[in-house]
């Protein structure tokens, strides 16, 4: 054979081979920023290893509401990825966007990979399922708020962990006289101290059960029992027994520094606090206000899920599929859950961290699933479903801030929040049902 011709057969063989053995892209958006962002490439990475057919590719697109408001975008062009990550108040936007969702569920069915519904958590997939039980998003960075304190600081000031709303405050006190500059912080304020503290006390956040039962759902927060929770932390705040430190996750270097002896924030801030924490810490469940209820019922998740998103061709879900297979076994599950603070998403990966001695060895990080697993959720503690909701929560923002300064009282601030928020609400509602 001429030289020529050997060099062109050479030519369309490799080209061959080279099609033969690409691998299938999939793309994953995420909102894993830092140490957490890593984590997300070594999973990816060690998925792409285990097999030669796929290749999943972590792109980091910012916060939550970024990472969604670019995932929607990116459809409404044709060029969005398979995988986004959405943060739990984004449900009802997702469900409302029609067309744009593939079932998780369906997806695994469609696929042929194994899926047990029963195998996750109950507190966990119960957020993000139909009506009729069929899960729309895969769980993946689920996570709780829980009571963080400085061990070392408590015993100094002659401060037991507290239990109660009442304990919060005399140990804050009791902290504060010995020195501290802030008794008890918190972040992510709609989350812990309306959300979470309806929940916990079996008071719904507003009708249609949260929002689960329907669109036409108005918001009910405005009780007098969560004013009068919320007064009595602001009354903290004249003596520095409670300080305001910001929206998200602002206020982590007040704890970890030693500036405030106890915050309530995610679970999720594992990772964060015992890489920066120079004390001995802890965390505990959340408070009980027992004007309120006689025992707690139980908390409600944050974080995120996995949506799979319509109009990519088969090849493309089947590796997806394979991925949700891989990202939500027990080994990848309670090294997450491990690593992070996050809960693990099965009760397999949950048996598994027991199995490895975790929690004997760090006390206390079984906490966020014990508080989620305490009771059965009521229509009351399952969860949340409205839209507009990350709108909403900046508006309970902008009025919890005015209490914090003294502007308002809890009932005038938790009124206007209530009015502004049922006004998004309706607004959803037109978009989501415009006949």
């Amino acid at each position: 054979m001429p030289i020529k011709s050997m060099l062109c057969a050479s030519a369309v063989l490799a080209v061959a081979g080279s099609t033969a053995f690409a691998e299938t892209e999939i793309q994953w958006w995420h909102a894993m920023g830092g140490t957490n962002g890593e984590r997300v490439n070594k999973i990816a990475a060690d998925f792409n290893a285990t097999q030669d057919d796929y290749k999943v590719v972590p792109v980091y697109k910012g916060n939550y509401t970024e990472t969604m408001t670019a995932a929607i975008a990116a459809f409404r062009a044709k060029e969005h990825p398979q995988i986004v990550q959405v943060f739990e108040v984004g449900t009802a936007t997702m469900m409302a966007a029609k067309g744009a969702i593939y079932p998780v569920e369906k997806l695994m069915n469609d696929a042929g990979e194994p899926f047990d519904g029963d195998a996750f958590l109950p507190a966990v997939v119960s957020y993000y399922e139909t009506p009729e039980g069929e899960l729309l998003s895969m769980p993946f960075n689920s996570s709780t708020p829980v009571l963080w304190y400085n061990k070392d600081a408590l015993e100094a000031a002659g401060a037991a962990v507290p239990a109660t709303w009442d304990e919060v405050k005399t140990a804050s006190q009791k902290l504060v006289d010995n020195g501290m500059k802030c008794g008890v912080s918190f972040g992510w304020q709609s989350w812990v101290m309306i959300e979470n503290f309806s929940a916990w006390h079996n008071l719904p956040t507003g009708t249609k059960e949260n929002g689960f039962a329907g669109f036409d759902t108005e918001l009910t927060f405005n009780n007098a029992q969560v004013a009068a929770r919320l007064d009595d932390v602001a009354s903290m705040g004249k003596d520095g027994l409670f300080v305001y430190g910001g929206r998200r996750g602002d206020s982590l270097p007040m704890f970890t520094n030693g500036e405030c002896g106890m915050w309530m924030n995610s679970s999720a801030y594992y990772g964060s606090i015992s890489s920066q924490a120079q004390f001995e810490f802890g965390q505990s469940m959340l408070p009980l206000d027992t004007n309120v209820a006689d025992a707690p019922q139980n908390s409600i998740i944050g974080g995120a899920t996995l949506w799979v998103l319509e109009g990519h061709d088969e090849a493309e879900y089947k590796g997806t599929a394979k991925f949700l297979t891989y990202l939500s076994s027990p080994e990848v599950q309670s090294w997450w859950h491990q690593e992070t603070g996050y809960v693990p998403i099965t009760t397999a990966a949950y048996e598994l961290s027991k199995e490895q001695g975790f929690y004997d060895s760090n006390p206390g990080t079984d906490t966020a699933i014990k508080q989620l697993s305490l009771n059965t959720p009521t229509a009351n503690s399952r969860g949340l479903r409205y839209g507009n909701f990350v709108q909403v929560r900046d508006v309970i923002n902008e009025e919890l801030e005015a209490l914090w300064g003294g502007e308002k009282t809890a009932q005038d601030a938790l009124d206007a929040a209530v009015s502004r928020g049922n006004d998004l609400l309706r607004r959803f509602e037109r978009t989501a049902n415009p006949s």
